[in-house]
C-alpha cells in the first residue's frame, strides 16, 4: 500500500512552501537592490568601505536576533577556528562579489553567481570525501559551457571581471562546504554572529586605511547597501527553514530577471542573445547540481 500524507500535514507543508517562496523572492529582490547600490555608490565609496558596512550590518542584525532569543550562550563554540575560516571566506567572497558587480554588466555578474552550485560539485570530493557521480560532472560541464557562451562576445574586454566573478562564486562554494561542516554541531544564529564578528574585525583595518570621505547622504546609501545584504541573508535562511528545498529551488533565479530589468532601466545594459542562452544553460546545470547536492545535504541558503 502506498502511504498517503495526512491532509492537515499537506496543508501545513503547502503553507510553509508558499511562505518560503515569498521570503526567498523578496530576498532575491533585496540582493539585487544591494548590487544596484554597490554600482551606484562606486563614485563615492570603495569596496573596502562597503564590505565594512556589510559586516557591521551583519553583526548588528545577529546581535539583535540573539538578544531577542535571549540565548547569549549560543556565542560559545567548540570550533572557533572553523568559524574564523568561515568568516574570512565570507569577507573575501563579499569583496569579490562587489567588485564583479562594479566592473561587469549587471545580468552577467548575476549569472556568474549561479555557478556556486557547480563549484560545490568540484569541491565535494576533495574536501568532504564525496563520490562525485557522472551526472554531477555532466551538470558542471554544461554549466561552464554556459558561462563560456555568456561571456564569449565580451571576453576580451571583461576577462578580469569574469575571473573575479568566478572566484567569488568559488568562494561561495567553499562557504557551502564550511556551512555543512559547521552545521553538524552549530546553530544557525551561532554561525551568523561569528561571521559578523570575524568580518567586522577583519574589514575594519582595511576600511580605515582606504577610507574615502563621504557626504552624509552617501554614507546613508552605503549603510543601506550593507543592510540589504544582511536582511537578504536572513530572509533566505528563514525561507529554507519553513519551505522545502525542492519547492524553493527555482526562486533564486528570479534574480536574473530582476537584474536584467535593472540593467536596462538604470544602466542601459541590454542582455545579448548569447548571454541569455548561456544563462539558460547555467540555470539548467545549476538545477541538476542542486538536485544532487540536496540529496547529499550539501546545499546552503546563505553566503
Amino acid at each position: 500500500m502506498i502511504p498517503t500524507r495526512d491532509p492537515a500535514d499537506a496543508a501545513e507543508v503547502a503553507a510553509g512552501n508558499l511562505r518560503g517562496v515569498l521570503l526567498l523572492a523578496f530576498a532575491a529582490v533585496l540582493f539585487t537592490v544591494e548590487a544596484t547600490l554597490v554600482r551606484i555608490s562606486a563614485p563615492v565609496a570603495n569596496e573596502a568601505q562597503i564590505v565594512f558596512f556589510r559586516s557591521v550590518a551583519q553583526l548588528v542584525l545577529s546581535v539583535v536576533v540573539l538578544w531577542r532569543m535571549k540565548a547569549v550562550r549560543r556565542l560559545l563554540t567548540t570550533r572557533p577556528m572553523l568559524h574564523v575560516l568561515r568568516g574570512v571566506t565570507s569577507l573575501a567572497t563579499w569583496w569579490l562579489y562587489y567588485i564583479s558587480f562594479r566592473v561587469l554588466d549587471f545580468a552577467l555578474a548575476t549569472t556568474l553567481t549561479f555557478t556556486t552550485s557547480l563549484f560545490v560539485v568540484a569541491l565535494a570530493a576533495p574536501l568532504l570525501g564525496e563520490r562525485v557521480g557522472r551526472m554531477r560532472w555532466v551538470a558542471t560541464g554544461v554549466g561552464f559551457v554556459g558561462i563560456s557562451v555568456a561571456v564569449g562576445p565580451t571576453a576580451s574586454a571583461s576577462v578580469t571581471g569574469v575571473a573575479i566573478g568566478l572566484l567569488g562564486a568559488a568562494g561561495g562554494a567553499v562557504i557551502v562546504v564550511l556551512n555543512r561542516l559547521l552545521g553538524r554541531t552549530e546553530d544557525t544564529v551561532t554561525i551568523m554572529i561569528w561571521i559578523g564578528l570575524v568580518t567586522t574585525l577583519g574589514s575594519a583595518p582595511v576600511a580605515w586605511l582606504l577610507w574615502e570621505p563621504m557626504a552624509f547622504r552617501d554614507g546613508v546609501v552605503v549603510c543601506f547597501t550593507g543592510l540589504m545584504g544582511a536582511l537578504g541573508m536572513w530572509l533566505t535562511i528563514e525561507a529554507y527553514r519553513v519551505g522545502e528545498a525542492s519547492a524553493l529551488a527555482p526562486v533564486p533565479y528570479l534574480r536574473f530577471v530582476v537584474a536584467a530589468l535593472i540593467g536596462i532601466a538604470f544602466f542601459g545594459e541590454y542582455p545579448t542573445p548569447s548571454l541569455l542562452f548561456g544563462a539558460v544553460l547555467v540555470v539548467i546545470a545549476s538545477f541538476l547540481a542542486i538536485h544532487h547536492e540536496r540529496r547529499k545535504g550539501l546545499t546552503a541558503p546563505y553566503r
